[in-house]
């Protein structure tokens, strides 16, 4: 590496800050504390799909909104402005390996009663590259569950391009207790 490469290297990276080391999936406390089960059934049941993949551009961004969701709701996820709580990391893992991960992720979370999720799944810097592949079959295996709303690209202290953001529909349980609530009010 000559001079010139190494000073425009540290220029190009002196706001990056390195990430902690954690766990591949990280919760964070919630009010809600059923108890964990197994993943064993959960696998037996995943209908996440693999195949054939056409393969995202690099340049395109992860986004996807359902039908009906408001576009308050989309521009408070795009701002990051709804609290994370859990995360899951897919670094480096095989595609099958992420595709279980993924659906136990998603089905823990909704028997938490969760709503805002972060998945970190990598940068590539080329189309073929793993990350791509990962983030390519992410953008197809969040629109097959029912209960993802929206997800789009994470912001740059929560991943960047190397992570998104996902929104998940209320639970029955929670847009209860939200009737409930706003009932009170108006009496």
């Amino acid at each position: 590496m000559n001079p010139d490469d190494k000073s425009l290297f540290l220029d190009a990276m002196e706001d990056v800050q390195s990430l902690k080391r954690c766990a591949d999936i990280h919760w964070q406390p919630s009010r809600n504390t059923r108890t964990r089960q197994t993943l064993n059934t959960e696998q037996l049941d995943n209908f996440l799909t693999l195949g054939f993949l056409e393969l995202l551009p690099l340049a395109e961004p992860l986004a996807f909104q359902r039908e009906g969701v408001q576009q308050g709701v989309i521009d408070k996820l795009r701002s990051g402005k709804y609290s994370r709580q859990a995360s899951i990391n897919l670094l480096r893992q095989p595609v099958e390996q992420c595709r279980q991960m993924l659906f136990s992720f998603i089905r823990q979370a909704e028997r938490d009663g969760l709503r805002n999720l972060v998945i970190v799944h990598g940068k590539g810097r080329e189309e073929q590259s793993h990350p791509n592949v990962v983030r390519s079959y992410l953008a197809r295996w969040l629109t097959e569950f029912d209960s993802v709303q929206a997800f789009c690209v994470a912001l740059p202290h929560h991943g960047g391009s190397g992570a998104c953001y996902v929104a998940l529909r209320k639970s029955d349980e929670a847009r209860l207790d939200n009737r409930e609530r706003h009932a009170k009010r108006s009496r």
